[in-house]
């Protein structure tokens, strides 16, 4: 199997955290549900540009995307391709209780799971209504185990998403993933294994 995973563009969801972490914020200015934050205008550019490195390349057999409309928005606009598949279980993490918060936040307002995740560490700990990595990693492995082998296949997803399919693909421990994780897997990256063997990891050359 050739595997290419692709970060969504740069989102206006990012934007609001990266303002709400900078100010020392508590709660990040983002007014949509998760699955419906929309690429900013500098997404947009990143997409394009993913666009023409995948232009000259074999194109997918198959073209798959989290339903999150920053993912939709980055492959569609990357590929133009007509036949993309939406699979429910490439979203993002759900964060639950969580959702909005930044860490400053989620200390001031819930230091019990500020602690907990402390204490269980990040792959294990699950949020009130939400899921852990690990929760992810079950639903990811299979869709993993559905794709056809002997193709060429695309996906469109997020950080979390991508960093977990390296765990299963490589084989890795929870302390491998969560040294590698420290790395933030930049907006529209591009990921690829042909084989189970990494061809390239985090690549944002084509976005200069």
């Amino acid at each position: 199997m050739d595997l290419t995973l692709i970060r969504h563009g740069e989102s206006t969801g990012n934007v609001a955290r990266e303002l709400a972490m900078r100010s020392g914020a508590e709660i990040m200015d983002i007014p949509e549900r998760d699955p419906d934050i929309p690429l900013s205008q500098r997404g947009v550019r990143q997409a394009q540009l993913l666009g023409r490195w995948l232009a000259a390349q074999h194109p997918p057999d198959l073209v798959l995307s989290s339903p999150y409309l920053r993912a939709l928005e980055t492959v569609r606009t990357a590929t133009g391709h007509p036949g993309i598949r939406i699979d429910e279980r490439l979203r993002d993490r759900d964060m639950g209780a969580l959702y909005r918060l930044t860490p400053a936040g989620v200390k001031a307002r819930f230091p019990h799971e500020y602690d907990l995740k402390e204490s269980v560490g990040k792959f294990y700990y699950r949020p009130p209504g939400g899921e852990s990595w690990a929760d992810m990693a079950l639903r990811l492995r299979a869709v993993l185990s559905d794709l056809p082998r002997d193709s060429r296949i695309l996906i469109s997803a997020h950080d979390a998403v991508i960093i977990l399919i390296r765990y299963i693909v490589e084989g890795l421990s929870e302390a491998e993933i969560m040294e590698i994780e420290k790395l933030p897997v930049a907006n529209c990256s591009i990921s690829r294994w042909v084989d189970g063997r990494q061809v390239m990891f985090n690549e944002v050359s084509h976005l200069i």
